[in-house]
């Protein structure tokens, strides 16, 4: 019963988040799945550290696909992290490393911490920041 109620929880709040708000989720799936894959890889368990990559790689993409790049400079420059950490992802799965899969955290950890201050600071006073992605919830 537990599980089903979390769940109906967890969809509710996704269906209901703002933009910046689904983002900052994202990301928190993307580190979650990336740590995930470390320690699977210090444990030495492939298949769950394949597991781990493959969702963060995921989440990767659809952040990607979420850019809008009439907003110019700022969501090319996204998506080229974006492109390089799905990289160091690939190499870190391929060559067993975790301080790899460490590098591609702390990127996407400053890039949740910036979003989540992006959501913080009111509208009027931050409109450039908002169009380099685009949701549709």
């Amino acid at each position: 019963m537990y599980p089903n109620a979390y769940n109906s929880y967890r969809q509710t709040q996704i269906q209901t988040a703002s933009p910046e708000r689904l983002l900052v989720l994202l990301y928190d799936g993307a580190i979650r799945y990336a740590r995930q894959a470390a320690t699977a890889i210090e444990k030495g368990d492939t298949r769950q550290a394949n597991e781990g990559f493959v969702r963060c790689t995921d989440i990767i993409t659809e952040l990607m696909s979420t850019l809008n790049f009439e907003a110019g400079e700022i969501a090319d420059n996204l998506y080229r992290l974006y492109e390089y950490l799905n990289y160091r992802l690939l190499q870190a799965n391929l060559k067993r490393d975790s301080q790899m899969v460490n590098e591609v955290v702390g990127h996407l950890s400053s890039l949740r911490e910036a979003w989540v201050q992006i959501s913080a600071t009111p509208v009027e006073t931050a409109p450039a920041t908002r169009p380099a992605v685009s949701i549709n919830a």
